[in-house]
């Protein structure tokens, strides 16, 4: 699918992730027109000469693919059923790069088969940064024929050889759940064994020093270590706002994920309030861990 070979690709969503992906796509040639419903956002984009959307319908119904970049499961699905599937045509493309929950995937998915169009679930991982460079990650869901022909446009945001067709649809947000879990688990793991030797009375240095400062595990957990000591602990993630979606995941599918249910339910009995990376809503574990001992 060369950009030629393309009338015109809409980008819905012009974030910390999606603005960068849309500038890519039109800066590779692909004719493009976004829409955000953050103005300043659509001028950003438009800024580089792509073309800006009145609203999302206009977008829609003058585009051949359509990719969302949006903050939530509920904001896509609300989206998707207002104004994409209304406006859906026979052949229509939509790419959901945004994670969104694997039934509500499977949902939107079929909702757009019985008006001809393709839902390819499509989430990302590497940050605004990978979203700047075009190396994200890429776990593809959907028709393994439809995932070949928008395969050169995915290329153009992800490391080719990390753009990788997962299965049918709802599998690309299954293996994003996989990605987000080994990080926010992982995480987890390092900030609960920090809070165990803080709150027992230890320096956070000296327990830097003694653990971390090393390669593989140890530096992993020296990095964490690092922005403890630096007064970052609060803003640490733990994909706290994501979990929700993987525990109906692995529910709907009849089996558990107790670790991700605990870490949830733990950040859940406490109101320390934070952001994280995607300017989410979200809670600070490291908080609740140590909010009896003095310790930020």
């Amino acid at each position: 699918m060369e950009p030629q070979q393309l009338s015109k690709i809409g980008f819905i969503g012009l974030g910390n992730m999606g603005g960068q992906m849309a500038k890519n796509l039109h800066n590779a040639g692909y004719p493009l027109i976004g829409y955000d419903i953050d103005a300043t956002k659509c001028a950003g984009l438009a800024a580089t000469g792509a073309t800006i959307g009145q609203d999302t319908t206009e977008v829609v119904k003058n585009s051949d693919v359509v990719m969302t970049s949006l903050r939530s499961s509920d904001i896509f699905s609300n989206v998707a059923e207002q104004y994409l599937i209304p406006n859906a045509r026979d052949g229509h493309v939509f790419i959901d790069l945004g994670t969104t929950e694997v039934e509500k995937t499977r949902d939107i998915a079929t909702a757009f088969t019985e008006r001809g169009a393709t839902l390819i679930d499509a989430p990302v991982s590497g940050g605004p940064q990978g979203s700047e460079t075009g190396t994200l990650r890429i776990f593809v869901g959907g028709d393994a024929g439809a995932v070949e022909k928008c395969r050169p446009i995915l290329e153009v945001l992800g490391e080719p050889k990390y753009v990788v067709h997962c299965g049918p649809s709802g599998s690309g947000q299954i293996v994003k759940g996989v990605n987000q879990l080994a990080m926010g688990l992982g995480d987890a793991a390092f900030m609960e064994a920090m809070a165990f030797g803080v709150c027992a009375g230890v320096d956070p240095t000296a327990i830097r020093e003694a653990v971390g400062m090393g390669d593989g595990w140890r530096g992993h957990f020296d990095r964490i270590a690092k922005r403890i000591i630096d007064g970052e602990g609060g803003t640490l993630v733990v994909k706290y706002p994501e979990l929700p979606y993987f525990l109906a995941a692995a529910e709907a599918s009849g089996f558990e994920i107790p670790l991700a249910e605990t870490l949830y339910e733990f950040c859940k009995k406490e109101n320390y309030d934070m952001f994280d990376n995607m300017n989410r809503p979200s809670r600070s574990f490291w908080r609740t861990l140590t909010k009896d001992s003095g310790t930020e």
